[in-house]
């Protein structure tokens, strides 16, 4: 049986962290995506609609988010100039941010006003932490399946399926159509899992179930890769 390289492993665990953070996020921090944006502007004008609470930390997630990506995308060129493993740095530097997310939320959390000050920051260190990690993928794991916006891979899943099952073309296409299937398969399946495992913990423990995701986000930064 062959054995799954390091970074089917590590895609598999930032895929699985992505699910996880984006689901306690949303349960305690009013409907707050914290691993990707596109929910944001969803879940903003049903709060500008409805009263709501959460208007500040959903107007500010985007900024932020570019901010990071901007900044962590930055530092990883500084590294590797230094001849520094960028890759490596960048995730320790996320799992920092998880652990600043996870103790400021079960220090100052339940969060009823996700507009308070604290809300605000915890939300800001659990968007920090996922904006570090996109930066990661589309720099250094950029032919791999995205590990925090599942919408383009269902459809690329989709229709790499529709093509298996209709013989999937000679046999080099169809080996290239299966390896994509099954890469993007496990990424589906980690951030599945790690959304339905967010939503039982937090359900039980509250923003303790963070824990798991710092736990899971250190192991991510501690594979060795190819791409240092």
């Amino acid at each position: 049986m062959k054995r799954p390289n390091p970074q089917t492993i590590m895609v598999a665990l930032l895929s699985f962290n992505a699910g996880f953070v984006d689901a306690t996020g949303f349960f305690g921090l009013q409907g707050l995506f914290v691993a990707h944006v596109t929910g944001n502007f969803v879940t903003l004008g049903a709060a500008l609609v409805h009263g709501s609470h959460g208007v500040v930390g959903k107007v500010l997630a985007l900024p932020e988010f570019v901010a990071v990506v901007a900044l962590a995308h930055i530092a990883g060129r500084a590294l590797q100039a230094r001849k520094r493993p960028a890759q490596r740095v960048l995730l320790a530097a996320k799992v920092v941010l998880l652990l600043a997310f996870f103790a400021l939320a079960v220090t100052y959390g339940p969060f009823p006003d996700p507009n308070t000050p604290a809300a605000l920051l915890t939300g800001f260190s659990g968007i920090a932490a996922m904006a570090v990690q996109n930066a990661v993928q589309r720099v250094h794991f950029g032919t791999l399946p995205p590990t925090t916006m599942m919408t383009g891979s269902t459809v690329q899943a989709t229709l790499d399926a529709v093509d298996l099952l209709g013989g999937g073309g000679d046999p080099a296409q169809a080996a290239a159509l299966r390896s994509r299937f099954g890469r993007i398969a496990i990424t589906l399946a980690s951030f599945g899992l790690g959304c339905a495992l967010a939503a039982l913990l937090y359900a039980r423990f509250g923003f303790w179930c963070l824990g798991v995701a710092v736990v899971v986000g250190a192991a991510a930064a501690a594979i060795r890769s190819s791409d240092g």
